[in-house]
């Protein structure tokens, strides 16, 4: 019998990965809270969720290189299309549309739902080891 890891693990793995992007996203937002005309960009968990959950129901999407020469085609269905805009709450003179006081709460509450999602992931894997040992 053996064991599948996407069905093992289920959403988990891709709700760590989701995490890691917008985290950087986040993290460049701040970084860029000083530069003229800079529009703050955001990643929407619901929309990405529902796109995962597309992709399982009508198979995995993948595309087959023929070809060493081809070009890799990365960003194409991992959610780069739910990277979205966020509105400024205020206008600011230089029309960059950072928030930095919302971007750090948004950026520690990704911190926190990333460990969680990495807490529930090991729980996973000490669940899969101690089946495996027969404990």
């Amino acid at each position: 019998m053996s064991i599948s890891f996407d069905k093992a693990l289920g959403i988990h793995e891709q709700a760590l990965g989701f995490r890691a992007k917008r985290a950087e996203v986040l993290a460049n937002n701040i970084a860029n809270a000083d530069t003229p005309n800079y529009k703050a960009r955001d990643l929407d968990f619901s929309a990405v969720l529902a796109a995962q959950n597309e992709k399982t129901k009508g198979g995995s999407f993948a595309l087959n290189m023929t070809n060493n020469r081809h070009i890799e085609a990365e960003g194409l269905g991992n959610g780069d299309e739910s990277l979205l805009y966020r509105t400024p709450m205020q206008a600011s003179i230089d029309q960059n549309t950072v928030d930095a006081q919302l971007e750090q709460s948004a950026y520690a509450e990704n911190s926190v739902n990333f460990q969680a999602s990495f807490t529930l992931l090991n729980s996973k894997f000490k669940g899969l080891i101690s089946a495996l040992r027969g404990e």
